[in-house]
């Protein structure tokens, strides 16, 4: 027995060695946080337990980091989802609930031999018990412990999905006719409509999904990702639960729960896989029940350089010229999702230095940047962009960020700031730069006070980008060349495209996305053209006259240099 005990306290004291070499591994990668690793260790000394299990129960980091850890530390292959097998190979009578409890999934099966693809390959009595109930050499790999749960369900078990594991636990009564308040609040508090939420949370930060919906119809509720500026559907809860997941993500927004009738706004802070996530709430009424809408900002995804944004050297050398300037203004234009305020935190960051003060308003404030005074607008309270305005004027800025220019009084401010000695950047809702001119027209502004105050307008679209190892050339017919326009810009005896071959692991071959910009830098004969009233069109064509290349050319340009493809810039600018 003391021997028996003896080699326990061995094995366990070699996983924790393993374990803290996980860890440093894991900090040394930038994955965790010494900070959260002592907390975690605090945790444990207190409590017990496995330490890389904590890590990733408690957010701190993601299963994905641990297992890519172990298999680069234990040298063991990392398997995923696409390398398992099409049918279960046969294991005897192995118990499902043992492997399920110990995250197993054997997935080869020899006369002599059993490969396993294990969440915690450190588990040495696992592996033992596995060895003597099979009788075979266990072949360790390592494995993403969600995608062991699907498998393990998938080969052994009835097929069913984590949330379909989920749903089994459901209990009666998750009705969307539910109207009193507090059975409702106790519904959305129960462990399976928290795990079915944090399922739908963690399954879109793995995808990479910029917005999550939640949308409620007649006989079904609908949840969808966007991805790389792409909707795509995505399992779903049953219809069923509607009222228990939408007040779920109500309370965890801080919502009120009981208005049904009302769009509301709210901020969730929530960590998923190692990742603190900034999740901006929107819900509106609909004819079946509330739809929601979460917006994931990922802090840490953020990239604030202009080469990461789709910026070539001319184009970033022109636009850090205008960056430069004293004064006067620069607008970024585009539709919502089109990476404008990126771009301006990007320029922010390019002009940020101990020399000046920089102030931006915004609504909401996105990111947090070093040295940069950051006011959220709250019209709730009478604090809307025309007010933040006058107010920052007297605090003795050089730099003003206006988050968009939503009306007249806005504009007049800007530009009255502009006038007065400061660099005013913001963004405006306009399909092109020369848009951005007659977008300010419209509103009222006098054309003398834009031909003195702006600088330059940079419109811009995103366009999914195509992964470098997956990709087919194409040669492009010389007359089909010259139909799309390469010829205007650049000319080739033979112009070579790329498209993206969809793989098992990214069916839509793009992974990403880049910019494509235009960049109108006013000059005098445009000032002169704005004073007579001209139209956008007309600005436009003597600003390419002017050398301006368009977003359609600059993604075209993109196209040759296998960025993205044809159908990508087709499908997001006007020449479509």
């Amino acid at each position: 027995m003391q021997a028996t005990e003896e080699v326990q306290i061995n094995a366990e004291q070699q996983t924790g060695a393993v374990a803290d070499e996980v860890s440093v591994h894991l900090i040394q990668s930038g994955r965790l946080k010494e900070a959260d690793l002592k907390r975690a260790e605090a945790f444990r000394d207190q409590n017990g337990g496995d330490l890389i299990t904590l890590l990733v129960r408690l957010g701190l980091v993601s299963e994905r980091d641990v297992a890519e850890a172990e298999s680069n530390l234990l040298a063991l292959p990392l398997t995923g989802t696409a390398d398992l097998p099409a049918e279960a190979p046969d294991i005897g009578t192995l118990s499902l609930r043992f492997l399920q409890q110990n995250l197993l999934l054997p997935v080869a099966v020899t006369d002599t031999e059993m490969v396993v693809v294990m969440a915690n390959p450190r588990d040495t009595f696992a592996l033992k018990a596995l060895a003597m109930a099979s009788g075979k050499t266990i072949v360790p790999q390592v494995g993403v412990a969600s995608e062991i749960e699907n498998g393990i369900e998938k080969l052994y078990g009835g097929g069913r999905s984590a949330m379909g594991q989920i749903i089994d636990t459901l209990g009666e009564g998750a009705d969307d006719e539910l109207e009193d308040v507090e059975h409702l609040r106790d519904l959305a508090s129960e462990a399976p409509v928290i795990r079915l939420v944090n399922l739908i949370l963690q399954r879109a930060v793995e995808a990479r999904a910029s917005d999550i919906h939640i949308e409620p119809f007649e006989n079904r509720l609908k949840v969808r990702y966007r991805i790389d500026g792409v909707l795509q559907e995505v399992e779903a809860p049953p219809a069923s639960s509607t009222a228990a997941v939408i007040s779920r993500v109500k309370i965890m927004a801080k919502l009120n729960i009981a208005e049904r009738r009302l769009p509301q706004d709210g901020r969730i802070m929530h960590r998923v896989q190692g990742k603190e996530l900034d999740l901006r709430v929107s819900t509106i009424p609909t004819s079946h029940g509330e739809s929601v809408v979460m917006r994931i900002l990922d802090r840490e995804s953020i990239v604030l350089d202009f080469d990461s944004l789709g910026f070539d050297q001319d184009l970033k050398q022109r636009f850090v010229r205008d960056l430069e300037m004293p004064h006067g203004i620069i607008l970024v234009t585009g539709p919502t999702g089109s990476g404008k305020t990126t771009t301006l935190y990007t320029a922010l960051s390019q002009i940020n230095t101990p020399e000046r003060k920089i102030i931006t308003v915004e609504d909401p404030v996105e990111y947090q940047l070093e040295g940069i005074n950051q006011i959220q607008a709250q019209s709730s309270i009478g604090l809307d962009f025309a007010h933040a305005l006058r107010a920052i004027v007297r605090q003795d800025p050089d730099v003003i960020m206006i988050g968009e220019m939503r009306d007249l009084e806005t504009a007049r401010i800007a530009i009255q700031s502009a006038l007065t000695g400061h660099l005013v950047l913001s963004t405006i809702h306009t399909n092109d730069a020369a848009g951005g001119i007659t977008r300010m027209l419209d509103m009222g502004v006098d054309d003398y006070l834009l031909t003195s105050t702006i600088n330059a307008i940079l419109a811009q679209r995103l366009v999914r980008t195509i992964v470098k190892g997956s990709r087919e050339a194409l040669q492009l017919l010389p007359e089909v060349a010259a139909e799309m326009g390469f010829g205007e810009f650049m000319e080739q005896d033979v112009y070579t495209v790329y498209r993206p071959l969809p793989t098992a692991e990214n069916p839509s071959g793009y992974f990403g996305r880049t910019s494509i910009l235009e960049l109108l830098q006013m000059s005098d004969p445009i000032r002169r053209l704005v004073m007579q009233k001209a139209t956008s069109g007309e600005i436009h064509d003597l600003a390419v006259r002017e050398g301006m290349r368009t977003m359609y050319q600059d993604g075209l340009l993109k196209c040759l240099q296998g960025v993205t493809s044809i159908e990508e810039v087709l499908r997001v600018t006007q020449e479509a």
